[in-house]
C-alpha cells in the first residue's frame, strides 16, 4: 500500500507530467494536504477544481437549458436531487444576475455546494464569496424540505 507521504510527493511531478503533456495551466491542478486531520496522520486531499468554460453571447434560454442540465447531472446523487429540484422551482424565474450567480455556484465542487445548502459549514467551511448570495440563502432555505416531500428527481417537463 502506498503511503501518503509517497503520494504527497509524487503529486507536484503529476502535476507537471499533465500540464506539459495536454497544455493544462498550474492554477487548474490543486491539491491540499495535511498531516493531521480527524486525528489521523498523513491524511491526503485530492481536489481538482477545473476552471469553468467561459461562454460569450450565450442567451438566457441556452443559459437556463446548460444550468438544468448541470443541475440534474452533477454525479453525487444528494447534489442531483437538491439541485435539479431547486432548479425546476425557480430556474424559470431567475433574473440573468442571478442565472450568472447559479451558474457560478454550479462551478463549485459538489460535496461543497451540498454541504454549504444544508449548512455544514464544519465539514466544508462555506467561503467568504459565498456568504452574501442571494441564490445560496435559496437553496439553503429550499433544502430544509419543510414540506417533508420525499425527495424524486423531478421530470423534465416541470422546467418548461
Amino acid at each position: 500500500m502506498l503511503s501518503a507521504r509517497l503520494v504527497l510527493r509524487e503529486i507536484p511531478r503529476c502535476n507537471m507530467l499533465l500540464q506539459n503533456r495536454i497544455n493544462i495551466p498550474p492554477s487548474i491542478l490543486n491539491y491540499s494536504s495535511s498531516s493531521k486531520v480527524n486525528d489521523k496522520e498523513d491524511d491526503v486531499f485530492l481536489r481538482v477544481k477545473v476552471q469553468p468554460i467561459v461562454r460569450e453571447n450565450e442567451s438566457l434560454d441556452n443559459k437556463r437549458a446548460r444550468l438544468i442540465y448541470q443541475s440534474r447531472k452533477r454525479g453525487i446523487l444528494e447534489t442531483d436531487l437538491l439541485l435539479s429540484r431547486f432548479a425546476a422551482a425557480y430556474l424559470k424565474t431567475m433574473t440573468p444576475e442571478e442565472l450568472d450567480e447559479y451558474d457560478s455556484l454550479l462551478n463549485e465542487l459538489d460535496w461543497d455546494i451540498y454541504y454549504w445548502a444544508t449548512r455544514n459549514y464544519r465539514t466544508s467551511p462555506l467561503p467568504e464569496k459565498w456568504k452574501n448570495s442571494k441564490i445560496l440563502e435559496r437553496l439553503q432555505e429550499f433544502s430544509q424540505n419543510k414540506e417533508k416531500e420525499i425527495l424524486r428527481m423531478p421530470t423534465l417537463d416541470r422546467f418548461k
